[in-house]
């Protein structure tokens, strides 16, 4: 795992959540937070698809005008993502 000391470099931009990014903008993850009602189960499932601090994410497109789930690029792979679970990704602007 990458250490946590990207904030320093991205310092004009603050962190934010996954859910607030618009389309097409690309962050870097500085911390996947745990659920409140599953015992961190969440958090665990997102570390192991590859959503860890240090990473890249892209925000691909938002559905049903930022109401539905989000199309999300980490590594090689894409996910669709709800709320919740976009939630729980701190991000730092790229």
């Amino acid at each position: 795992m990458k250490p946590h000391h990207y904030a320093s470099h991205h310092s004009t931009q603050a962190a934010t959540t996954l859910d607030k990014l618009p389309a097409r903008a690309v962050a870097v993850i500085s911390e996947v937070h745990a659920s409140h009602h599953d015992g961190g189960a969440l958090k665990r499932r997102l570390l192991e698809l590859g959503f860890v601090p240090g990473e890249r994410v892209q925000v691909l497109r938002r559905v049903f005008a930022g109401h539905g789930p989000l199309a999300v690029r980490v590594g090689t792979s894409t996910f669709a993502m709800r709320k919740l679970e976009s939630s729980l990704i701190e991000v730092i602007p790229a």
